[in-house]
């Protein structure tokens, strides 16, 4: 699933060119992408201006004129292209919903396995809506003592805590795994015993490699294109993701593989013993 460097990817390269933009009317081709009834979902958007397009989470948010946000949630394998005819987008296999524009622009979003889900949320409703989701953790706000009060409490393995998107929004498991091998921590660590040196360390960690990974536009590991249609390149430089059996880049260790809350995680046996910084 697209995590938070892909949203933010996405969306920096819709936000070049839709704002400003009129939704003349939407098509809705499958229904169970958008939610709620599909003819309300449409009446929200059509006749609206884009005025901004930005991220909360994983999520990529279009903000409209009157205040209605459209929130794209990617699941697994959506995708947002533009173009312009009134047809769905000659590179879209599965379109499940047409955006055309006034000026004769469309945008199509494209989904295999429709796991994804489009939501109109009116103005009044979006703070409690958003208010569902933790802090993020590009935010200046985030710091390294906010990363430790919400480590604190949680009994929770430190890897699945990373991704509750109610503590901290818009981190997977790729970024989780990233950020806990450069800060020599254990997947498995209890959050609650991860100490403020190595809190410190975890929070620094995980921001570097989020912003890492918006420069390289995500990481694409089979289905993620940007908003031009690019794969992301961070795929090239991970330590620990999906790398077993290979030398750790640290210490040349063969990384591990190990499946926990219904997940793989990756550690490499020697950098995360459990016996780093607390």
């Amino acid at each position: 699933m697209p995590e938070l460097p892909e949203a933010e990817t996405i969306a920096r390269g819709l936000n070049a060119v839709l704002p400003g933009r009129v939704v003349r009317d939407v098509e809705v081709l499958r229904a169970d992408v958008v939610n709620g009834p599909a003819r309300a979902f449409a009446g929200a958007v059509a006749g609206r201006a884009v005025r901004e397009v930005g991220r909360r989470g994983k999520n990529v948010v279009l903000a409209l004129d009157d205040s209605t946000r459209m929130v794209v949630n990617l699941g697994m394998t959506g995708r947002i292209m533009t173009g312009s005819g009134d047809g769905a987008d000659p590179r879209s296999t599965h379109p499940a919903v047409v955006f055309r524009l006034e000026d004769g622009g469309r945008v199509t979003y494209d989904d295999v396995r429709r796991f994804g889900l489009l939501t109109a949320v009116p103005a009044t409703e979006w703070r409690r809506w958003s208010g569902r989701l933790g802090p993020e953790p590009l935010a200046r706000s985030f710091t390294a003592a906010r990363m430790r009060r919400i480590l604190a409490p949680s009994r929770s393995p430190v890897r699945s805590l990373l991704l509750d998107q109610r503590k901290i929004a818009g981190v997977g498991n790729i970024y989780a795994v990233e950020a806990l091998w450069f800060a020599r921590i254990h997947p498995l660590a209890p959050a609650r015993d991860i100490g403020a040196t190595a809190a410190a360390g975890l929070h620094r960690a995980l921001r570097r490699v989020l912003r890492n990974a918006i420069r390289a536009g995500g990481t694409t590991l089979r289905n993620y294109r940007d908003a031009d249609g690019n794969e992301g390149r961070f795929g090239r430089v991970l330590r620990a993701y999906g790398r077993e059996g290979e030398p750790c880049t640290r210490c040349r260790t063969p990384i591990e593989r190990i499946v926990f809350g219904g997940r793989p995680a990756f550690r490499c046996p020697r950098c995360q013993d459990g016996s780093g910084p607390r």
